[in-house]
């Protein structure tokens, strides 16, 4: 039976032509399977309500066509509820517009290279809260105005100190979002432009003074690239970058005695103790017992590990199966409507599959923690690479070499598939060992 190979979708993500060792998208944009403009405009009632249900089984077939992946990712990161209107989602569009400009503006007047279309690339202030007086530091900031990054020293060398510790300390991550971001998707042509790196910039940089108890954190980057190229409006990129690190930053935050994704990892070890006892037992004869090699792949939810294309089409594949229809009112934290959200009865279409069975095992009543499916992704990969790992890893070397040949090679879909079968393994032997 002939089946239709479908579109590629590289052409949506365009690469420098120099840049020829990019691996191709395995995503393909195949008719009456991938979520297409057509479907999902005919998925709204005529007040703006959306059939969130058919959203996610269609997500779950083929994915969401490159045209219109941005708005639909506002609603799987619960931007927005389902459930509202048309003229409900501009009045919150609009509002939350505003408030990204007010804090923008905030983070101009502390350091007014904000906005700018510029960036940095070299640290403007010490730890003890005195700006820098390197000449070429100087050179390459330049601000107009602003006490914090002098344009000149004048003679008494009197400049002003910065006491204020959260504001030094923001300060001295913006040079390191610079150089991160200067080394982000830097094989895209969107990153040619400069604009978009600043606004790339612009954005860690004021989520970074917002949420200070994270910052910024190297990774970072990697995660709100997308979120850029795909929403043209800058205030909205931010806010579905603020949703997906309402997600992920337990894993950025540190502490003195511990690093946040050390949570994921200690997971991702109880997983593959529980379904491959003779891979975990192997992993800590030889010194992986923090399973820190898995490191990257959950920090950045495997950006390495897959094209660009193909790495949009997982975090949406994997955002559809945990999909919660009350994640917009969790994250908006107003109590009362929650309270009144959570008296709504919901089809379990309305949720995604993996969160399904997260609920028929009791995890939303809190009989267990429920794991990210993100954590059994990496088990999927380690269960798939685990008679390799077995005969030819002999230390923390030969697993990282043997993980790295996953790079580019793998499938989103089979990879979200054989996730969800280890899942359903690990609740099935977790309650009956």
């Amino acid at each position: 039976m002939w089946r239709d190979p479908g579109a590629p979708a590289d052409s949506f993500y365009e690469t420098r032509p120099e840049c020829t060792d990019v691996p191709k998208s395995r995503f393909r944009i195949k008719a009456g399977k991938t979520l297409s403009a057509r479907k999902w405009h005919a998925a709204f009632s005529p007040e703006g309500y959306l059939d969130i249900g058919k959203t996610l089984s269609r997500i779950h077939r083929g994915g969401i066509h490159p045209s219109i992946r941005g708005e639909v990712w506002e609603f799987l990161l619960g931007c927005y509820d389902p459930k509202s209107t048309f003229e409900e989602r501009d009045e919150i569009r609009q509002r939350r517009r505003d408030l990204y400009n007010t804090w923008k503006e905030e983070c101009r007047i502390l350091f007014p290279l904000v906005g700018s279309g510029r960036f940095i690339t070299a640290p403007v202030i010490s730890e003890d809260g005195t700006p820098c007086q390197d000449p070429l530091v100087l050179l390459e900031n330049n601000p107009d105005i602003g006490p914090i990054v002098p344009q000149e020293v004048n003679a008494s060398n009197n400049l002003e100190k910065i006491t204020d510790k959260r504001i030094i300390q923001w300060l001295l991550t913006l040079h390191q979002i610079g150089l991160d971001v200067v080394r982000t998707d830097r094989t895209l042509v969107f990153y040619e432009k400069k604009e978009n790196l600043s606004k790339l910039w612009d954005i860690l940089s004021v989520y970074a003074r917002i949420d200070s108890d994270v910052g910024y954190g190297q990774g970072m980057s990697d995660l709100c690239s997308p979120m850029i190229i795909l929403l043209n409006d800058e205030a909205d990129a931010f806010w579905c970058f603020e949703r997906l690190m309402r997600r992920l930053r337990g894993n950025f935050r540190c502490t003195a005695n511990s690093v946040g994704v050390e949570t994921q990892l200690s997971n991702l070890a109880t997983i593959t103790q529980v379904i491959d006892p003779k891979l975990h037992q192997h992993i800590e004869e030889i010194g992986g017992g923090d399973y820190l090699f898995a490191f990257r792949m959950i920090m950045v939810l495997f950006r390495r590990e897959f094209s660009f294309c193909d790495s949009l089409y997982l975090w949406e594949m994997m955002w559809a199966l945990e999909y919660d229809p009350d994640l917009f009112w969790i994250y908006e934290e107003d109590d009362d409507k929650s309270e009144e959200t959570k008296g709504r009865m919901k089809s379990l279409r309305h949720y995604g599959k993996y969160e399904r069975e997260n609920m028929k095992n009791g995890a939303k009543n809190g009989e267990d923690p429920t794991f990210p499916i993100s954590v059994f992704l990496v088990a999927s990969v380690l269960k798939e690479k685990s008679a390799i790992l077995l005969q030819q890893a002999r230390g923390l070397d030969d697993v990282v070499k043997i993980l790295n040949d996953v790079n580019g090679n793998l499938d989103a879909k089979k990879a979200c598939v054989a996730a969800l079968k280890l899942h359903k393994k690990y609740l099935k032997k977790a309650k009956n060992p």
